[in-house]
C-alpha cells in the first residue's frame, strides 16, 4: 500500500475531523482524482510533436495518455474542429497516489528557485490546479532525450466543499504551499 494512503487514513482524517468538527470519517474530504494535461498548439503543425508529449506523459504518469481534439474551430489561431491539440490523462486510486507522492516529495523540490506552489489557486469548489514549466523536474523524464521543453497542468479534485478545506487536506498530505 501507498504510503500517502496509508497516512490519509491515519493521521490526516484524525486531523481534519478535529479542525472541522466532521462526525463521520466519511465526511472527510479526500483526493477524487488528478489531471494531468499537456496543451500542445505546436501539434497541429507537427504531429510528431503529439507523439513525443504522449511518450513523456505516459512515462510520468505511469499510464497511457488520451490525445485531446479540438471542440470547434478557430480561424485566428488556424484550428479546426476534430484537430489533435492536446494530450491528457486521469489518475485514481494507487497511482493516483503514487504520482502525488513523487510530485510533492520528489519533483517540486528540483524546480529552480523553488519558494513553494501557490496557495490562491482553487476554483472556489476545492479543487487545486498547479501549473508546471517544464517535464524536466520529473526524474523518470532523461534529459537527453527530450526534444522540447513543455509545461503542462496537473488539477488535483477533491471531494472538498470549500477551499479551506482543500487546502488544508493539501497541506496534509505535504504540498509545499508559498508563505503568504
Amino acid at each position: 500500500m501507498n504510503r500517502l494512503k496509508e497516512r490519509y487514513e491515519t493521521e490526516i482524517v484524525d486531523a481534519m475531523m478535529k479542525k472541522f468538527a466532521y462526525k463521520n470519517k466519511m465526511a472527510v474530504p479526500k483526493i477524487e482524482k488528478i489531471v494531468i494535461n499537456m496543451g500542445l498548439g505546436e501539434a497541429k503543425d507537427n504531429a510528431k510533436v503529439l507523439d513525443a508529449a504522449v511518450k513523456d506523459l505516459q512515462i510520468i504518469a505511469g499510464q497511457k495518455p488520451v490525445i485531446t481534439k479540438a471542440k470547434k474551430s478557430i480561424a485566428a489561431f488556424k484550428l479546426r474542429e476534430g484537430m489533435s491539440i492536446g494530450t491528457k490523462v486521469t489518475l485514481r486510486g494507487s497511482r493516483m497516489y503514487d504520482f502525488a507522492d513523487r510530485l510533492i516529495n520528489l519533483s517540486l523540490p528540483r524546480v529552480r528557485d523553488f519558494r513553494g506552489v501557490n496557495p490562491n489557486a482553487f476554483d472556489g469548489r476545492g479543487n487545486y490546479a498547479l501549473g508546471i514549466k517544464e517535464q524536466l523536474i520529473f526524474p523518470e523524464i532523461e534529459y537527453d532525450k527530450v526534444d522540447k521543453v513543455r509545461g503542462m497542468d496537473i488539477i488535483f479534485v477533491t471531494t472538498a466543499k470549500t477551499d479551506e478545506e482543500a487546502r488544508e487536506l493539501l497541506t496534509l498530505f505535504g504540498m509545499p504551499f508559498r508563505k503568504q
